[in-house]
């Protein structure tokens, strides 16, 4: 199941799924951090895929920049809301069907930012530390019902992989890894943290980040 605001790009994406042998389908939703559409999303897609979802990734995130003088509550709604309230209205929707089908994974998204202070991105950067207390909350508050709930911190990623001219470059400079990681590093530690073979993981934060939050940096 894939989901997103943008029809074209949902088509994109179910387009290169099925390419590779894959089945995938596209449901739009707004996950703008309302009950209802959370509900809704999981709704539509228990329906698309026959009547029960093994795995939810709550991946959808924003990141405008905003200083702290300057936030109103517009931005401040608006990063709550897309980052902390829609995945918790989503996990809420989805626990139900899960219990009843004996379990199920729930993978979260987090950010580096969360442990390294970044000047523009208070809001953002508490709003995945919110994130990944709900991880470690839920892992033990679902722990009964055969659900494991999981984290991924993301480091700095590009569609595309390194590229030395990219303003985000500098960030990944003098790291273990050294250059910008790619969206598959991300999607290969979520299926690990979605199959079998992490069946006695729960509740821990996975960073993929080159190594940019738990090793020192040096200035190169």
């Amino acid at each position: 199941m894939v989901s997103g605001r943008d029809q074209a790009r949902g088509a994109e994406v179910v387009a290169e799924i099925e390419a590779s042998g894959g089945r995938a389908t596209f449901v739009a939703a707004d996950l703008n951090g309302s009950r209802a559409n959370s509900h809704r999303l999981a709704a539509e897609a228990t329906a698309a895929v026959g009547g029960r979802l093994d795995i939810v990734v709550n991946n959808a995130g924003v990141f405008p920049p905003a200083l702290t003088p300057d936030a109103d509550e517009a931005v401040f709604d608006l990063i709550y809301g897309v980052n902390v309230k829609a995945p918790y209205f989503l996990t809420q929707a989805v626990v139900p069907s899960m219990t009843e089908a004996g379990g199920g994974v729930i993978i979260n998204l987090g950010s580096w930012v969360v442990k390294l202070g970044l000047g523009a991105g208070a809001l953002y950067s508490s709003s995945k530390g919110a994130i990944e207390a709900l991880t470690r909350a839920w892992s033990s508050e679902f722990a009964a019902q055969n659900i494991r709930v999981n984290a991924i911190s993301p480091g700095v990623i590009l569609d595309g992989g390194h590229d030395p001219a990219s303003p985000s470059a500098p960030f990944m400079a003098g790291t273990p890894a050294g250059v910008i990681g790619s969206p598959e590093a991300v999607a290969h530690a979520a299926v690990y943290l979605a199959s079998d073979e992490a069946s006695f993981v729960h509740g821990i934060v996975l960073d993929v980040d080159g190594g940019r939050a738990n090793v020192a940096v040096v200035a190169t």
